[in-house]
């Protein structure tokens, strides 16, 4: 092994002078790797960085573009939307205001059939209280007819004598014949 290493570090003393061999020095053979290693890489690696970059940027560009159409539909859909609810305002509006106008036309309807209804409830209190007016009034004249012919009966019966009674019948019976003499 020691034979190894003593040939890498013999390499290390070899003369510069036109011949071939390693530099050991790591501070003056870094930066030189580092280019050409970045040299090589540069110049293969390009078109696979070129290629990348490139496919990087298509699907940067691809979602771009997805999200602007997806905000231009999504913008379509809020002005559909929002003509939608003015629309559904409008019609709101307008159920209200017929809303309205109906309830007040039925409070009216309900008010004009009520005052109907109570004029006809008057009408029929006072038909009721006119017939029942009449009504009393007609029981009275039944009752003072009735005291009247039972007064008069009993003036009759205690003035009436037989012979008195004799007389009324035939002056009737008299008046009865004159009568049909006349109708004949």
């Amino acid at each position: 092994m020691k034979n190894v290493t003593d040939s890498f570090v013999s390499l290390g003393h070899w003369p510069y002078a036109g011949s071939f061999g390693f530099n050991t020095d790591i501070l003056a053979t870094n930066p030189i790797n580092l280019s050409v290693v970045l040299g090589v890489l540069i110049f293969f690696g390009k078109g696979v960085l070129n290629d990348l970059l490139d496919n990087r940027k298509q699907r940067i560009l691809n979602t771009i573009r997805n999200s602007e159409e997806l905000r231009g539909g999504a913008i379509e859909q809020l002005e559909k939307a929002r003509d939608h609810l003015l629309k559904v305002e409008i019609e709101a509006d307008q159920f209200r205001v017929s809303g309205y106008s109906e309830i007040e036309r039925e409070k009216l309807n309900l008010i004009n059939s009520t005052y109907k209804t109570l004029e006809q409830l008057e009408n029929y209190k006072n038909e009721t209280i006119h017939f029942e007016q009449q009504r009393a009034i007609n029981q009275v004249r039944q009752r003072v007819f009735q005291q009247a012919l039972q007064g008069a009966i009993e003036t009759l019966n205690s003035c009436l004598t037989s012979e008195l009674h004799l007389r009324t019948i035939s002056a009737n019976i008299d008046m009865f014949g004159s009568m049909q003499e006349i109708m004949d």
